[in-house]
């Protein structure tokens, strides 16, 4: 199999259950995987046949800097479907990262994986 990933992605967005957190963007960092057949791609040399990672994160980056979520399963979860539907993709891991977001731990967060390897 086949994985294309981005690392680090950092996007702006308003998440959280806090007044303070619905009034304030905070930064969540995605590290995501993506299981994706680069056979044709490597053989044509053509990008009709790979996975744009430039045109993932893009559609990515629009759709959680203009989400509102209480819940980081919440965001998660519909990052995981726009990736798996809108991209052909059959397995997707991610990693949401809210860095910050408890006191003494740089890293708080959650790793997901949908569809099969």
């Amino acid at each position: 199999m086949d994985i294309i990933f981005l690392g680090g992605l950092e996007i702006e967005t308003i998440i959280g259950i806090y007044d303070w957190e619905r009034e304030t963007k905070q930064t969540v960092v995605l590290d995501i995987e993506m299981a994706f057949d680069i056979n044709k791609a490597a053989e044509t040399d053509d990008i009709q046949y790979a996975l744009d990672y430039k045109t993932v994160s893009k559609r990515i980056i629009s759709f959680v800097e203009a989400s509102q979520f209480f819940l980081v399963e919440k965001l998660i979860a519909e990052i995981a479907g726009i990736i798996r539907t809108e991209f052909n993709v059959t397995w997707v891991k991610i990693t949401l990262n809210k860095k910050g977001a408890i006191r003494g731990a740089s890293d708080v967060g959650i790793i997901i994986e949908r569809g099969e390897k």
